[in-house]
């Protein structure tokens, strides 16, 4: 991976040690190292010609995309902080984190140029607008944004110049708000860096390697991929389309990936909605699986239906730059639902209240610590206050460790039930609940019981023709699994449960 400490050295290092390499596929066409690298030198010439001051924040609200891509590291090699942008936001959603971090530049495609906050007074955005003109009847940004790639044509394909440290500023991410607004979780060129070389060791990537894109960039998940790969100098191919599984599928065999990584409803879609099982593909390695738990029953799907690839079950945080532990391969089988142990520089423990680490067998919170670990969260001290610590970061997962060391994520502190005097784990119920074959995704939350105080409700997603009678069920299903305290009382059948970017179920909708 060589010595990179900034994050736009990734992509630097890799355009000069081979220009021509093939770097990002999108829409039928492959984009070399060296265009990429130069286009995104030419824009960071444009944002410090257009008044970019170093730590100034830029706001992306972009798809995956080669524009992305050389929007990203233009920022960071003007100086810039990037505030990549959920395209699924609403208009009101963009509005608010422009204006809680400053946003002086923002840069963003046709299609999502009427979520555009309208100019308010001077300390409105500049508008950078990846088109060659302005959208009929688009009206989010009222003043006229500068068109790209035209602005930046005339600007030297040399970087600009700025120098940087890695203590710099590089990502504010946001958070996806499930409980509240979204809070900017600040990351530097050393947090990203760091967690960039721990991934990229305990995967062995190379060159050689070929990630299929299905997450956002714009989600900390997804960018570790990308600058996971642009860091070794290996290719990054994008699909966009996964509302046709079978169609992405089939982009991953034809550009020979040798990667593949989701959050639990991704392989939620692919077993159910696709024909993965019935695929071969001769050159996928790896598969990776983060972004909130997938119960050991669909690890195990997921598992035998990519074999012979590796399935690595991870464990991270957007207030860890991503990653924080993983699963190796060869300890799945003896070790199902078990988030692994740390990454490489990094710590890992169970801990009390005050960050003690406690023995095997005892609950308590996780908590972390090592380079990759945020700042704090943007404008929010008292917030930042809650779970950095003594130089520890507090997670807000409830785990334990085996006797061997290995961790598992028992449930949310938050998302404890109490059950007539019983503390009971949401988690637990819901891979009880994963056991059953109709069950394609469940939810449980508490509902006030004027008895009992709470009692578990299970929201469900069954599979095509279980209808009604897996409600009846279910309850007998559960009594050789769960205590009976545990079974949920009330059950809900949906189409779909409410989910964030990061493929997590926003409890909070469903009461």
């Amino acid at each position: 991976m060589g010595l990179s400490k900034l994050v736009h050295d990734f992509l630097a290092d890799s355009a000069s040690r081979r220009p021509e390499k093939d770097a990002l596929f999108i829409s039928g066409r492959w984009h070399a190292y060296g265009l990429l690298e130069e286009q995104a030198n030419r824009l960071a010439g444009l944002l410090v010609s257009s008044g970019l001051a170093k730590g100034d924040r830029v706001a992306l609200l972009l798809e995956n995309s080669a524009e992305y891509v050389i929007t990203y590291y233009a920022i960071l090699k003007a100086g810039g902080t990037t505030v990549a942008l959920n395209t699924e936001n609403t208009a009101e959603d963009v509005a608010y984190i422009v204006g809680d971090c400053d946003v002086r530049f923002l840069v963003t495609g046709p299609r999502l140029f009427a979520k555009v906050p309208k100019p308010s007074g001077a300390a409105a955005p500049v508008v950078f607008l990846w088109s060659a003109s302005v959208p009929a009847g688009a009206d989010g940004a009222a003043a006229a944004p500068v068109l790209l790639p035209e602005a930046f044509s005339g600007e030297s394909a040399e970087p600009p110049g700025v120098r940087g440290v890695d203590l710099d500023t590089a990502s504010i991410v946001y958070t996806s708000g499930s409980t509240g607004k979204p809070r900017g979780a600040t990351l530097s060129h050393l947090n990203i860096v760091s967690n960039t070389r721990s991934i990229v060791d305990y995967l062995g990537l190379t060159s050689d390697d070929r990630i299929m894109a299905v997450l956002p960039f714009h989600y900390i998940y997804g960018k570790s991929l990308l600058n996971t790969h642009v860091s070794v100098g290996g290719s990054v191919v994008v699909d966009n389309r996964f509302l046709y599984p079978n169609v992405v599928l089939q982009t991953m065999k034809e550009q020979e990936a040798t990667g593949f990584a989701g959050v639990p409803s991704t392989f939620t879609i692919l077993l159910s909605r696709s024909s993965l099982r019935t695929m071969a593909f001769p050159r996928l390695r790896y598969v990776t699986q983060a972004g909130g738990a997938m119960p050991p029953a669909v690890q195990k799907e997921v598992a035998e239906a990519f074999a012979p690839a590796r399935l690595f079950v991870m464990y991270g945080a957007t207030e860890a730059s991503a990653r924080l532990s993983y699963l190796d391969p060869a300890d799945l089988p003896r070790k199902w639902g078990s988030i692994g142990k740390a990454i490489p520089n990094v710590e890992l423990f169970v801990a009390d209240e005050e960050g003690r680490p406690l023995t095997a067998g005892r609950e308590g919170e996780l908590v972390a610590r090592g380079s990759n670990i945020m700042s704090g969260y943007w404008n929010h001290p008292e917030e930042t206050d809650k779970v950095l610590r003594n130089g520890l970061y507090f997670t807000g997962d409830l785990g334990r460790m085996d006797e061997e060391g290995f961790l598992f994520v028992v449930g949310r502190l938050k998302e404890m039930l109490k059950i007539g005097g019983n503390r009971v784990s949401a988690k637990e119920i819901e891979e009880a609940l994963h056991e059953h074959p109709d069950v394609v995704e469940a939810a449980v939350v508490g509902v006030p019981d004027e008895v009992l105080g709470e009692v578990p409700k299970a929201f469900l997603v069954a599979r095509m023709g279980a209808g009604t009678g897996l409600i009846e069920e279910l309850p007998r299903f559960l009594q050789a699994r769960l205590a009976p305290y545990k079974i949920p009382k009330l059950y809900e059948l949906r189409d779909a449960l409410p989910k964030n970017e990061a493929g997590k179920i926003l409890k909070l909708r469903l009461k």
